[in-house]
């Protein structure tokens, strides 16, 4: 927790999804011209609501966490995207890391057949390098306001640590009870798409949304997908202080010696970040 508001001073608002993942980038800013243009963003994901399922070595729990548990249970979080652009072509990376654990209890049942309590630590990141294009930028209305939209396609190099102490008591019908650790982790590469755009509604101000997907069933993900909506404002000349939504999900499962490993899991919530261009 101490991290996340680290970075949020930072931002003055601010960085799993996701979630690693970004949100609507200024991307009218220089939309003209074949100049170099580049920008660094710290951002912060805080979802308000995380579900689904989180396996490890054959043992499943349900993860239900709102805003408040990841406050409390997380250790570290850090996220960075820069944009580096001449003309309509471009290339993004993007940087995220996030581990939350300690606190973070949930129900599940595993290979012993029993119901259970486990304390949970996940550990997720991700760095994506991309291509993108930029397809079709403009002006319109008698003001001459800008639009732009862009896609893009790369690599995302995922890593994904989960840690699950499970505890069953007699209650659970286990005559001695048992206190488990299970762990392990997957790292692996995997196809990424994206497509954004914004409009510009006012000096200063523009609206955007940007969409991901990736996984597509390479290296075990199934699906890892991305959609946020967002408003840029720049608040000081070569500063851009950004507000939006964001929904993310991830559905990755593998088969392991020990057993199924897998993460299931939907967030949404804010997205807060401050961006620096030159």
């Amino acid at each position: 927790m101490k991290s996340l508001f680290a970075i949020a001073a930072l931002t003055s608002v601010i960085g799993l999804a996701l979630p690693q993942h970004a949100a609507a980038q200024a991307i009218t800013s220089g939309a003209e011209g074949d100049g170099w243009r580049a920008s660094i963003e710290a951002y912060s994901f805080l979802p308000i609501s995380t579900t689904g399922t989180a396996t490890v070595a054959g043992f499943s729990a349900d993860v239900d966490l709102d805003l408040r548990d990841i406050f409390e249970s997380l250790n570290f979080a850090a996220a960075l995207r820069g944009e580096l652009w001449k003309g309509d072509f471009g290339a993004i990376v993007d940087l995220y890391y996030v581990n939350v654990g300690g606190d973070v209890s949930a129900s599940g049942e595993g290979p012993l057949g029993a119901s259970a309590r486990a304390d949970i630590t996940l550990r997720q990141g991700w760095v994506a390098v991309m291509g993108a294009y930029r397809f079709a930028h403009g002006t319109y209305g008698e003001e001459g306001r800008r639009f732009a939209f862009d896609a893009a396609a790369g690599v995302r190099f995922n890593i994904l640590d989960q840690d699950v102490r499970v505890r069953a008591s007699t209650d659970a019908g286990l005559t001695d009870g048992v206190d488990l650790s299970l762990g392990g982790q997957e790292n692996f590469f995997e196809p990424a798409l994206s497509l954004r755009g914004a409009v510009e509604v006012a000096d200063g101000v523009t609206v955007g949304a940007r969409g991901e997907i990736g996984g597509f069933g390479v290296s075990g993900d199934d699906l890892q997908w991305l959609v946020l909506a967002g408003v840029d404002w720049r608040a000081w000349p070569q500063t851009s202080l950004r507000f939006g939504w964001q929904a993310y999900g991830i559905d990755f499962s593998t088969e392991r010696s020990d057993g199924r490993f897998a993460y299931d899991v939907f967030q949404h919530g804010p997205y807060l970040g401050a961006s620096y261009h030159f």
